[in-house]
């Protein structure tokens, strides 16, 4: 009986890789091998490809193609420990300007693949504790700080275990505990002295500042630049009078008051900024006087009221938007490539424009008017 030939075993063909394949399926090790290059080549050139030769690049970035390799963002941010979340600390989020900010910051911080979470302190201050839980259990990858002193005390800045938080100051100032980070600000100094001169070529001589929070370091620039344009207009002007108004609409009021009812009142106000000048405008009309014809003012930040005013607010104008998407820019690259913290960083200084409107007009001649 004849044998009966047993079938041959059939080699399994290869599984061809189609386009609609998941693309997590594929492995960087998968791209590696294809390119000739090792693995760790493979996550430079996704996440610094500045460092690879351009044939390098070129060859890798082929296989990639090939693939339809697409990198897991999870499992990446799992092996860096990043969360690709930015904390924005405000002092105060109803604040006008910081709307233009935060802007920019979203808009930078989303082209850039991290989200945003914000912190209003109005004014007062987070602890250690909150920071730690927020950056330290990974919440956060690192702090926009828009405030002129740190919120949350000294204690973490001074802790050798703290020196690598990612750090950025945007808008103020900056206090000495944080000179060791990078800012991003206008200079308030030279803003503020423009102003005032612009009130002084009109011919103003007593002109008063209605400054902000005591303390702060942004009014103490602000003021430093009005009492500086005033000594260097010499003999001729009055002595400065600086009033406190908290940066705010009511306690604007409350300050313009103050100097209405001085028997030398000021012929010109400049304000901290512009809900401050929207209060005095507010205190001014209600007394009985006009704009300008008996009182100049200027704000400061030009934000959206400034243009709604009547008559328009002549103001300075801040960045803002350019302000929180430098200031992403900054803690992006703190926190990709932390600087060593014993080298103090420059300021970024971004510019300001002095934007003369209908608020502000020759002194009157003769002497203003009295109340109506």
């Amino acid at each position: 009986m004849a044998k009966t030939k047993k079938p041959a075993a059939t080699r399994q063909a290869p599984r061809k890789r189609t386009s609609n394949r998941a693309s997590n399926a594929v492995s960087t090790r998968e791209v590696a091998q294809l390119a000739g290059v090792s693995t760790a080549s493979v996550s430079r050139c996704i996440n610094n490809p500045d460092k690879l030769s351009e044939e390098t690049r070129k060859r890798i970035m082929a296989a990639i193609k090939q693939l339809s390799y697409t990198p897991n963002p999870l499992a990446r941010d799992f092996r860096r420990g990043r969360t690709n979340m930015l904390l924005a600390v405000l002092p105060a989020i109803g604040a006008s300007f910081f709307g233009d900010v935060m802007r920019g910051v979203h808009e930078e911080a989303r082209r850039r693949g991290y989200g945003v979470i914000i912190s209003d302190t109005q004014l007062n201050t987070l602890s250690a504790n909150e920071v730690e839980t927020m950056l330290f259990s990974r919440q956060a990858d690192g702090i926009i700080l828009f405030a002129a002193s740190s919120p949350f005390g000294n204690e973490i800045l001074s802790s050798r275990s703290h020196q690598a938080i990612p750090i950025v100051i945007g808008c103020e100032a900056i206090t000495p505990e944080l000179a060791q980070y990078p800012s991003v600000h206008i200079d308030n100094v030279l803003a503020a002295k423009e102003a005032t001169e612009h009130l002084i070529a009109l011919g103003h001589r007593h002109i008063a500042f209605i400054a902000g929070v005591p303390g702060s370091l942004l009014t103490a620039d602000r003021e430093k630049g009005f009492r500086e344009a005033i000594r260097a207009a010499g003999s001729r002007m009055a002595a400065p009078v600086v009033v406190e108004g908290g940066m705010t609409v009511d306690g604007a009021i409350l300050a313009a008051r103050k100097l209405l009812a001085m028997k030398e009142r000021p012929t010109a106000i400049f304000c901290a900024n512009d809900d401050t000048a929207l209060g005095a405008a507010h205190a001014i009309r209600e007394s009985g006087f006009s704009i300008p014809e008996d009182i100049s003012i200027v704000g400061f930040d030009d934000t959206c009221y400034a243009r709604l005013m009547q008559p328009p607010l002549t103001t300075v104008r801040q960045p803002g938007e350019e302000i929180g998407i430098r200031s992403v820019q900054s803690i992006c690259r703190e926190i990709e490539k932390p600087r060593h913290r014993r080298s103090i960083p420059e300021p970024e200084i971004v510019p300001h424009q002095l934007i003369i409107r209908g608020t502000t007009g020759p002194v009157a001649q003769p002497a203003a008017k009295g109340r109506k």
